[in-house]
């Protein structure tokens, strides 16, 4: 029977292959009427099908000019016909000749059973399905996903060199050309020549003979071939009576392929809503314990029916009638009316059980599950989130680590790289919401966003499925879909899944005098949208202008309220690392504008100030020699004035090794009151992306993208500078970090690793990445040492608050959705992760009486009489009290004895907090302790009331902790609770022993006269 209901499938994934930005400013529109540029001259979209010419669908691509033109940082795109979103993109690469044709192939209708000949050599291949019927090509300069509105399409749109609107489509330039017929019906759609008016339904024609033609000039061409006749009068056969086993077979494909077949299930899942317009039948005591030894062949199906899906529930047992297809994948049955399901008496029917097993890792064996309900078991990760916004689509990877970028850990090339892959492919599986929604769709907007609605999805998190789901095949994928639509508007308590919390509120504990981070600002630019011409916007869904899109300089956000909710981020980001120096990426070059170099920069720093309330930070002047050529983006240096200072001007490399990219920017600092033997060197760096190249630079197919070649002289460029700066600032302790670009085994990175310099990524974090990239978790921002620097390391942390978090919380997505996920807090305040490093300022030294190391009598670390603390308050402690308290293992502190005492839930360095422990205590002799390490912070009296008086020590690091207290006479554990501790007000560049007193006054007035002591490698309490 002829299929008379076909759905329109959604893109699952919208490509991004510009790695070091989520919006790509793109340049003017290069369609034009006088026919002088690329147009797409053939599109053939009905390959594979009943009666195909070919077996895939194609495009081609014509240039009319006398010179070749390469398609690198171009794509292939398309649109539904009747959405308003996003389109789906492929890049393309190669390049088409001069009054040339090149041809782009696509995969066909039908899969195995795909009807049609083969095409002549396709130059590349798409991953886009367009229908072949209706919708909208694009052939565009750009690899970002277009945008368009509805109607019309003007020439000079950014972003589109060629349209083709064709069928019921929405979108076209001049007017739609109509198609004749289904996809049964040959045929394709042509232009004469190269010539382009902009006007779709004028240029374009309705062919039945086609000349798909390659660069190399080799073709292939149509002869229509007549269906063969039938007698209408002469009634079907009888449908054949098979089991869903049988009608699955054992093979990627069913056996009864275009056959009319009759069997009995199961429902097990109703999709009537949300697009996937049918359910899933399984035969009735199937599943549970399933050996995959064994089990060979599917006992479910979809049921493909628009026309039955809302007349079906879960737990009927029905006989179908329908033919059998393929379709992308998935076996379905399609059932065209109510007339073709019989419902079965429920009594005595066994309903089927889900299968427990974990994930299959071959696809073989996942075919043996197809559309079977399934009760996952065993551990899931999060590995990306990035359509969650879009599509309400969720990878998970089995196992408890991320699927993990091959390069991140291989070499290009090598057997371990070959593993990594074979790795992620097995581990993989999309949790989907049971719908084809498009959630930013004009028409889907108001439907709360799946998933993210009910609380954050976080790459890294655990996935606990708690109902079972239904394993398909569905745009190249294999999912886990519920066993009935979700939106944002399901209670959590429904969902089948939940995801645990493994956000962190501040960075780890890194230790260390001093620390240094690298932050992506994901554009800042102050300069917004609406204060130059010509720019266009991405808008929420009102229509209101969010981030500039095209047609100008700026790259940021569109206007002031914008900027505000991305600033807020970066400034709370920025703040909570604790750092003292930060290195920026993609931030304004204010020079552009007309405006002094620094003025992005500085608006910057007075943003971080005012956050603080004070003169906190400052930044690197740009030094008096800059490039002559510079982006429009570029790189920073700011750092905490009462910590740090520059030594001397700032020095930008030049070098012709980076006309692509932006230009390192070198400073040395160092430490107020300290000397030149504590100065250490700091490059800031950001190598060119991976998303563009040709010739050498062409992506090479081995895992490191486009533009290999010239991040490799860039790294070669910048270990040379470094030396050269080493000599210039009189150090060998040098950091260069930011976005380089280049996961941790590319070649840029062994370059300088065979410099001598180390990747502190790696070596001090190998657990944490800094970029997720589609659903595979790596670093593309990194911090290397040199072997001075290496040495006086105490810590690295990768805070993961921005790659692992969903775009949809990016100021850049605000009111897309109904479900407004913005919040001015820390999470994706960027799309890459900041990198924070402790590092010493020298070797550990023998301490002299009264250089705030060992104590003196009086200092307030050897106690005497009052309260030991210095605070004023408390019974004190004397000499000769006790014994010197013996702190209790952190490990000891468990779930089973947190309580028993109580203290403020968060407190600053410096400062005093009254700890209680209950009258019954009153009179008695504790220990109060602070963790990870353990700190003493006094042994007290307690008072009549059940408390004692402590103060946590300047230069405790910020962040949470655990304070524990312990009685004095035996050490045993009376309690414990958590603390958070919060930046200090003015904190002194003092890390040595707490400070009482006359010598605290002293230590202040010399602070405020002469600069802040220079500390040596005293810890301070870590975090838990």
């Amino acid at each position: 029977m002829p299929n008379l209901l076909r759905r329109t499938v959604l893109c699952a994934t919208v490509a991004a292959t510009l790695v070091a930005a989520p919006l790509v400013s793109v340049s003017t529109a290069l369609a034009n009427p006088a026919g002088t540029g690329l147009v797409i001259s053939e599109a053939y979209l009905k390959g594979g099908s009943a009666n195909a010419f070919y077996k895939e669908k194609f495009v081609e691509i014509t240039n009319p000019t006398a010179s070749p033109v390469s398609l690198a940082g171009w794509s292939l795109q398309y649109r539904a016909a009747t959405s308003t979103g996003n389109f789906s993109t492929s890049a393309l690469e190669g390049t088409v000749p001069a009054n040339g044709t090149f041809l782009v192939s696509m995969t066909g209708n039908g899969g195995s059973t795909a009807v049609g000949a083969d095409l002549p050599t396709a130059d590349d291949t798409a991953s886009i399905n367009p229908s072949g019927t209706t919708g909208t090509l694009a052939l565009s300069n750009t690899t970002a996903a277009l945008a368009l509105p509805a109607g019309p399409v003007a020439t000079g749109t950014p972003g589109v060199v060629d349209l083709l609107g064709y069928g019921a489509s929405n979108t076209y330039e001049g007017a739609v050309r109509s198609v004749t017929g289904a996809n049964n019906v040959p045929n394709g759609l042509t232009r004469a020549g190269a010539t382009d008016t902009d006007v779709n339904g004028t240029d374009f024609t309705v062919t039945e003979s086609l000349t798909p033609t390659n660069a190399a000039g080799e073709t292939g061409s149509t002869t229509p071939t007549d269906p063969e006749p039938t007698d209408p009068g002469t009634p079907a056969g009888p449908a054949e009576a098979v089991t869903i086993a049988q009608l699955q077979g054992t093979g990627t494909a069913s056996p009864y392929v275009g056959k009319r077949v009759v069997t009995d299930g199961v429902v097990t899942a109703v999709y009537a809503t949300g697009g996937l317009n049918g359910y899933t039948v399984q035969t009735a005591g199937t599943g549970g314990a399933v050996d995959l030894a064994t089990h060979t062949a599917s006992d479910a199906v979809f049921v493909f029916s628009a026309a039955t899906a809302g007349s079906v529930a879960i737990g009927d047992a029905v006989r179908l009638t329908g033919t059998v297809a393929e379709y992308n994948g998935l076996t379905e049955l399609e059932v065209g009316s109510t007339a073709d399901v019989e419902k079965l008496p429920a009594a005595g029917v066994v309903q089927p059980a889900p299968a427990t097993l974990t994930l299959p890792r071959t696809d073989a064996q996942r075919e043996s599950l197809e559309s079977m309900l399934v009760a996952p078991q065993g551990d899931y990760t999060v590995a990306d989130n990035y359509t969650t916004n879009q599509y309400g689509e969720i990878a998970l990877a089995a196992g408890t680590k991320r699927l993990i970028q091959p390069t991140e850990v291989a070499r290009p090339g090598s057997a371990e790289y070959a593993a990594v892959v074979a790795d992620n492919a097995a581990r993989k599986v999309v949790l989907d919401d049971g719908a084809s929604t498009n959630f930013l769709s004009a028409a889907n907007q108001s439907v709360p966003v799946s998933w993210l609605t009910q609380g954050p999805v976080t790459v890294g998190a655990a996935a606990t499925f708690s109902e079972p789901v239904v394993l398909d095949y569905r745009n190249d994928a294999w999912k886990f879909q519920p066993t009935t639509p979700i939106t944002g508007a399901t209670p959590a308590a429904d969902l089948p899944a939940s995801f645990s919390n493994v956000r962190t509120a501040t960075p780890e504990n890194v230790g260390g005098d001093l620390k240094l981070a690298g932050f992506n600002v994901l554009n800042y630019f102050p300069t917004t949208g609406d204060q130059l011409t010509g720019c266009t916007y991405y808008t929420d869904r009102d229509g209101d202008p969010v981030t500039v899109r095209g047609g100008c300089d700026a790259r940021g956000a569109a206007n002031a309220d914008d900027l505000a909710r991305q600033q807020v981020k970066i400034v709370k980001a920025i703040n909570a690392l604790g750092a003292d120096v930060v290195s920026l990426e993609e931030i304004e070059n204010s020079k552009r504008f007309g405006q002094d170099r620094d003025a992005a920069v500085a608006t910057l720093v007075a943003a971080l100030n005012a956050a603080t309330g004070q003169d906190t930070w400052a930044y690197v002047p740009s030094p008096a020699k800059v490039p002559a050529s510079e982006d429009v983006i570029r790189l920073a240096l700011i750092y905490k004035k009462d910590r740090v200072a520059p030594v001397g001007e700032s020095t930008i490399l030049d070098d012709p090794a980076f006309v692509n990219a932006r230009q390192p920017v070198a400073d040395a600092f160092r430490p107020l009151g300290g000397t030149a033997a504590d100065d250490f060197l700091v490059i800031a760096n950001h190598f060119k992306s991976k998303g563009s190249g040709t010739g050498e630079n062409a992506d090479q197919g081995d895992g490191q993208g486009a533009s290999n070649a010239d991040r490799v002289r860039q790294a070669q460029a910048l270990a040379a500078f470094s030396t050269t700066e080493q000599e210039k600032y009189g150090t060998d302790r040098v950091f260069m970090l930011g976005d380089f670009n280049a996961y941790s085994e590319e070649d840029p990175m062994v370059v300088l690793r065979d410099a001598g310099y180390t990747d502190l990524g790696p070596a001090k974090d190998s657990t944490e990445y800094s970029y997720v990239f589609s659903g595979l978790s790596g670093s593309l921002d990194h911090v290397l040492a040199s072997p001075a620097a290496l040495a006086a390391v105490t810590g690295v942390d990768i805070w993961n608050i921005n790659s692992t978090e969903s775009v949809g919380l990016e100021y850049s997505r605000y009111d897309y959705n109904v479900t407004d996920l913005y919040r001015d807090d820390v999470y994706r305040a960027s799309d890459h992760d900041p990198i924070l490093v402790g590092f010493d300022l020298a070797a550990d030294e023998t301490p002299t009486p009264g250089d705030g190391e060992t104590p003196t009598p009086g200092d307030g670390e050897t106690p005497a009489p009052g309260n030991g603390n210095g605070n004023g308050t408390g019974s004190g402690t004397t000499p000769g009290a006790g014994q010197t308290p013996v702190a209790p293992a952190g490990s000891s502190l468990t779930e089973a004895n947190r309580g028993s005492i109580t203290a403020p839930a968060s407190a600053r360095a410096g400062e005093t907090i009254t700890v209680g422990v209950g009258s019954a205590l009153a009179g008695q002799r504790i220990s109060v302790w602070l963790y990870s390490d353990a700190v003493l912070l006094g042994t007290e009296v307690v008072a009549a009331d059940g408390t004692v008086r402590v103060t946590i020590p300047i230069g405790t690091t910020t962040g949470s902790h655990r304070l524990a207290v312990t009685a004095a006479a035996d050490g045993s554990l009376v309690g414990w609770t958590d603390i958070r501790i919060d930046p200090a007000t003015g904190e002194l560049a003092f890390t040595g022993a707490e400070l009482t007193g006359g010598l605290a006054a002293a230590l202040l007035l010399l602070a405020a006269g002469t600069g802040l002591i220079v500390t040596r490698r005293r810890r301070a309490a870590r975090t838990a």
